[in-house]
């Protein structure tokens, strides 16, 4: 059921509840007017509740950490070994990242 359609019909029924009660009130009538009126806040309290919006909650934010910054990578010549086969000194090429 839509919004509206629930708050037209707590209004029809509120009507309906004031056009039905026609008796007359006295002062000297034990605490009718004012259990009348207590009961009216009280219902009005319980209907606006129904028919309030409610609130919205959006979900906790979520950390994302940052990527890692690119490496910084080089080639350089590295440490020069024998080569038997050959039978001479060698450096390879060595790739060196920071």
């Amino acid at each position: 059921m839509s919004l509206y359609l629930k708050t037209a019909i707590a209004f029809a029924a509120l009507g309906t509840c004031v056009m039905t009660s026609s008796l007359p009130v006295r002062a000297d009538d034990g605490g009718a007017v004012a259990a009348g009126v207590a009961g009216g806040l009280l219902g009005g309290l319980l209907l606006g509740g129904a028919v309030a919006p409610r609130p919205y909650y959006a979900p906790a934010p979520v950390y994302v950490e940052p990527p890692p910054p690119p490496a910084y990578c080089y080639w350089t010549r590295g440490r020069p070994f024998w080569d038997d086969y050959r039978g001479v000194w060698i450096r390879p090429r060595v790739r060196v990242c920071e």
